[in-house]
């Protein structure tokens, strides 16, 4: 017992109802708070996408182009960017790499290139997504 002038104070521990009420809060939060941090994951790999097909790897294709005057074609891929192709044509003038590893995309699949492209007269660049059925989540490098 603690006195403080005309004051006492009995000084107890935390009963077991209280700290299973706080640890209930406690699990309450998280459960609130998790779905939103995890929906947010989805969104950032869309946004990755999405900047390696209208930006990253546009950009070094177009450094391949200038150094070689054309694009790699469809059988070379993207790999042309990292590594010096080895099927024809043989580009001269590679000064590569041009990307630091092969580009994936987010789900952990090569993107999708196709030179001369069905949708662009270029190329068509894209990846199917999470779901590699539908097409409402592929990101492309047209539309």
């Amino acid at each position: 017992m603690i006195s403080y002038g005309n004051c006492v104070y009995n000084r107890k521990a935390f009963s077991v109802v209280e700290i299973l009420f706080a640890i209930v809060i406690v699990v309450a939060l998280l459960l609130l708070i998790f779905p939103r941090v995890w929906g947010g994951h989805k969104k950032d790999k869309l946004a990755i996408a999405r900047q390696d097909v209208t930006d990253r790897i546009p950009e070094a294709l177009k450094f391949y182009e200038l150094d070689n005057g054309r694009l790699p074609t469809t059988e070379q891929g993207l790999s042309a960017l990292v590594t010096k192709p080895d099927i024809a044509p043989i580009p001269e003038h590679w000064n590569g790499p041009y990307l630091d590893k092969d580009p994936i995309d987010p789900w952990g699949r090569p993107y999708i290139y196709i030179s001369p492209g069905e949708h662009n007269i270029s190329y068509d660049l894209y990846s199917k997504g999470a779901d590699l059925k539908s097409e409402k989540d592929d990101i492309k490098n047209w539309e």
